[in-house]
């Protein structure tokens, strides 16, 4: 049995929480990662769950056994890390059998389990290669496969891809889903880049300063985030982050309002403050807002930078009327909330820098959270209240 169970683990080094309370139930086969800053302790639950560090309180089980106080070689667990540790004195086959060696299994035995692990991995005709004759991409692959032939309950990899350059990391990411995928194993994959989590995960667990904050398939993550942190964490560019308040049925921020039904948006009537999140992608010229369903009333703003990234322009926006940003409070706070209001066209879209435009945001799209706790209140905006038929061009 893979399944995994992590129960209200903590773990303290003197007076530095590193992981808070962690509560992790993880199905048997699942693809999970671990997502979040530097620091923010993903690596640390990963060494807690292989045995390489015990928590300071709670439980940690594997199938239906507790394993917190058991030793690593007694979990049944094998580990990839960052740094690719390959005896450079040894050549592949060497490297691939080194733990069934230790432990004296038999040569046909040893045989079987290197040719399956060589076979799912297309190392073949590489056995008697030294690791300075490899890639990058194929030293990796004969980690992963010291790690196969273990035959372990679970994967435990801790930014495998990190080493490596950019295309060989999107290369990796697609050759470890199928190793996955063929191998049937439960894996446990620690990353600080949202975007391999994305692709990669089953489930995403995001970590912030030690604590759990949302553990959900990678589009929940994505359209329905738990709070602020993961609105702003997941999803490359961030999400655009304006705080604002509600007074009479309208969300005010100091560029623009937005009328909101609060009788059926989720929003508690004493709210101190609300803060709205919207992605680039959700942004539009008003000039193309009959394409949307239901778009926000128009308001201005100035294009200060246009970035082309191929498939897309992202236009960074300043807000008119003397008012110098989009964002309120510490701009390094929260990683959406930046100085401009950030905006996604199509790449033959005709646009250019300095010129004043008017913009709209997808109101269907539009995120809602309490300002205070950084709690969602509310993904998708679009019932329209009665008054939204009342011409303002200041209100949405």
């Amino acid at each position: 049995m893979g399944s995994l169970r992590l129960d209200q683990v903590t773990k303290r080094y003197d007076d530095v929480v590193a992981v808070n309370d962690m509560k992790l139930d993880i199905r048997d086969s699942e693809f999970i990662s671990l997502v979040g800053p530097s620091g923010c302790g993903k690596s640390t639950t990963l060494k807690m769950i292989g045995g390489l560090t015990t928590p300071t309180k709670g439980s940690v089980h594997i199938g239906d056994r507790e394993v917190t106080h058991l030793p690593p070689k007694d979990r049944n667990l094998a580990m990839v890390f960052q740094n690719i540790a390959l005896f450079p004195h040894m050549n592949v086959y060497d490297n691939i059998s080194y733990g069934l060696r230790v432990r004296k299994r038999d040569k046909s035995e040893i045989d079987e389990r290197v040719n399956r692990a060589v076979g799912i991995l297309q190392l073949e005709g590489m056995l008697d290669r030294m690791p300075s004759e490899l890639s990058g991409g194929q030293r990796q692959r004969v980690a992963i496969g010291r790690a196969i032939v273990r035959n372990p309950d679970i994967f435990l990899m801790d930014e495998p891809l990190a080493n490596l350059d950019a295309k060989l990391r999107v290369h990796m990411r697609t050759e470890l889903q199928r190793i996955q995928r063929q191998l049937d194993v439960t894996t446990i994959y620690v990353t600080h880049d949202q975007e391999e989590a994305m692709t990669m995960s089953d489930r995403i667990a995001v970590i912030n300063g030690g604590e759990l904050q949302q553990i959900a398939p990678p589009l929940i993550c994505y359209n329905e985030p738990a709070n602020l942190f993961v609105a702003g964490f997941i999803g490359s560019p961030s999400m655009n982050i304006l705080e604002g308040e509600t007074r009479d049925g309208t969300l005010r921020h100091k560029s623009f309002d937005i009328v909101i039904d609060t009788s059926t948006a989720n929003i508690p009537p004493d709210i101190e403050g609300v803060t709205l999140g919207i992605r680039p992608e959700d942004v539009y010229p008003a000039a193309i807002d009959s394409e949307l369903a239901s778009p926000s009333r128009r308001f201005s703003a100035t294009i200060d930078v246009l970035e082309p990234v191929g498939e897309k322009i992202f236009v960074y926006l300043k807000a008119d009327d003397g008012v110098e940003d989009f964002s309120v409070g510490d701009v390094d706070d929260i990683e959406g909330r930046h100085e401009s209001l950030l905006m996604s066209v199509e790449p033959d879209y005709d646009i250019e820098e300095g010129e004043r435009i008017d913009v709209v945001f997808d109101r269907s799209k539009i995120h809602l959270f309490e300002t205070i706790s950084g709690n969602a209140l509310d993904h998708g905006i679009d019932d329209r209240p009665t008054t939204e038929s009342t011409p303002n061009k200041n209100v949405s």
